[in-house]
């Protein structure tokens, strides 16, 4: 049966699986809903988005996203507050973006109106399918491909916009060990490091992998020329605290420009904690952490909001970071979250409804 819904052409699914679902048991993102929206580009130009049954993709071997790795994605998330209202967390930026990794990656831009209609007529599809235990919410994962076919090195000439969705638990819990990387580098100057492009995070799983045999969780990067200056950790922009100065590394071709990292800053100021945005010394933490002037360290992102760091390995050697009952990570992560969940003020204008 087909419907429309703010312009979007929907095709309802037959049968829903939501019943199927336990809602308070929810893994990260590995259990979707009933629909997802799709838009191809062909012949030129961005055809009309539609929403259909969630399902599998079928693509020519040749398609270039197999060959020449033309992908990239968004990650956004849905709240559902106390009355039942559909809430969204700077939607723009996301859409933004995404044009941005599109752009370097030589895929066509996405028109607004496709990205916002189209998503807020998913959600308000998929409404039922956004949980209400503590900490969970519906992740988004808009994301765009290369589906034209040939085995020339060249950028395709269609492509295939997708917006599907997965009800989700917290992303983590408790604080996270990690090793600061001295050979691997996540990104380059000139590169493709500030867009999200899916060959950033193939690149990052075999060093994350050795670290794992190594007893840590997550890799903190250091710039690709000298390992000098902490980058981003896992797949997180990362903030370290030093006394009661608040740092964390400026964007640039290596660094993604987080959402929630921006998100952070403005509200430390708001909160009158002293920020630095500049290069981050591993000597300056390590320094730090002899001294007891490194008081915390975590990564910001839009899974996790906000994950501690617990310790930190270097040269073969830990560095525990000490237990704070008022961290700043608790704070912003408090501020970020009332915001998103419609608990507090949104002096920022951030928060965006949905339904």
């Amino acid at each position: 049966m087909e419907a429309v819904m703010n312009n979007i052409t929907v095709e309802k699914t037959k049968t829903s699986k939501i019943h199927d679902v336990d809602f308070e048991n929810l893994s990260f993102g590995s259990t979707y809903t009933d629909h997802m929206l799709v838009c191809d580009f062909e012949n030129g130009e961005w055809k009309a988005p539609k929403i259909v049954p969630y399902q599998p993709i079928t693509l020519d071997p040749s398609a270039k996203i197999f060959h020449y790795g033309q992908s990239i994605f968004e990650g956004m998330k849905a709240y559902k507050d106390e009355d039942d209202k559909i809430w969204l967390f700077r939607p723009l930026e996301n859409y933004k973006r995404l044009n941005k990794s599109a752009e370097r990656l030589a895929i066509p831009e996405l028109p607004e109106a496709y990205f916002m209609d189209g998503l807020t007529a998913l959600l308000q599809l998929e409404k039922d399918w956004v949980p209400t235990t503590p900490g969970s919410s519906l992740y988004i994962r808009p994301f765009i491909f290369a589906s034209g076919t040939g085995f020339h090195a060249s950028p395709a000439n269609a492509y295939k916009f997708i917006i599907a969705c997965a009800p989700s638990g917290a992303y983590f819990s408790g604080s996270v060990k990690v090793l600061i990387e001295e050979k691997y580098s996540r990104a380059a100057n000139g590169g493709v490091g500030y867009a999200k492009a899916g060959g950033n995070y193939a690149g990052q799983f075999y060093p994350t992998q050795l670290a794992a045999e190594k007893g840590y969780q997550q890799v903190i990067w250091t710039d690709d020329n000298a390992h000098e200056f902490i980058e981003e950790a896992g797949a997180m922009n990362v903030f370290v605290r030093i006394g009661d100065t608040l740092l964390t590394a400026p964007t640039n071709d290596r660094i993604l420009d987080g959402i929630t990292r921006k998100s952070i800053l403005d509200i430390a100021k708001d909160e009158g904690i002293k920020t630095e945005v500049r290069k981050v010394s591993v000597k300056e933490i390590v320094e730090a952490a002899k001294n007891g002037s490194l008081k915390e360290m975590f990564g910001a992102g839009t899974a996790a909001v906000v994950s501690p760091i617990g310790a930190f390995g270097y040269k073969g050697e830990d560095y525990d970071l000490p237990e704070l009952e008022d961290s700043y990570a608790s704070r912003l992560k408090k501020r970020i979250t009332d915001i998103q969940y419609n608990r507090a003020e949104d002096k920022f204008g951030w928060r965006y409804p949905v339904l």
